[in-house]
């Protein structure tokens, strides 16, 4: 289970690990974004730089807040809940936050709990 924070303006922050081709692990933090519902991750270009992941496919069109945007995809690794995933990673152009995206909750349990100060994203085990 990871805990996450609230921020200012309800965000849902969590920190996760990037996982470079050379072994180098970078703890960022996320947001998880609900409307965000075609990936898993999107960061920007500019940190993609020391991770060197695999290019998959380049300019795909997604629909985002500020209309269509382009995005390369790579095959990127990470850490979520003590776990290591290898997932296709969007990467864009001025990214104001490293983002996750609502896929995870295929997989992930969601406990949100503002009042108390709850929130978590754990790995939910097929039954």
């Amino acid at each position: 289970m990871i805990s996450g924070r609230f921020g200012e303006n309800g965000e849902l922050f969590f920190e996760i690990e990037l996982i470079a081709s050379n072994g180098e692990y970078f703890s960022v933090e996320v947001v998880l974004d609900t409307g965000f519902t075609t990936g898993f991750l999107a960061i920007n270009f500019q940190d993609l730089e020391g991770l060197e992941w695999y290019l998959i496919s380049s300019k795909i069109g997604l629909a985002t807040a500020r209309g269509e945007e382009f995005f390369d995809l790579y095959e990127g690794k990470v850490v979520i809940d003590d776990r290591e995933f290898m997932i296709p990673v969007y990467v864009g152009d001025e990214l104001p936050d490293t983002l996750i995206g609502s896929q995870w909750l295929d997989i992930m349990e969601l406990v949100v709990n503002k009042p108390k100060g709850i929130l978590t994203l754990e790995i939910v085990e097929n039954q």
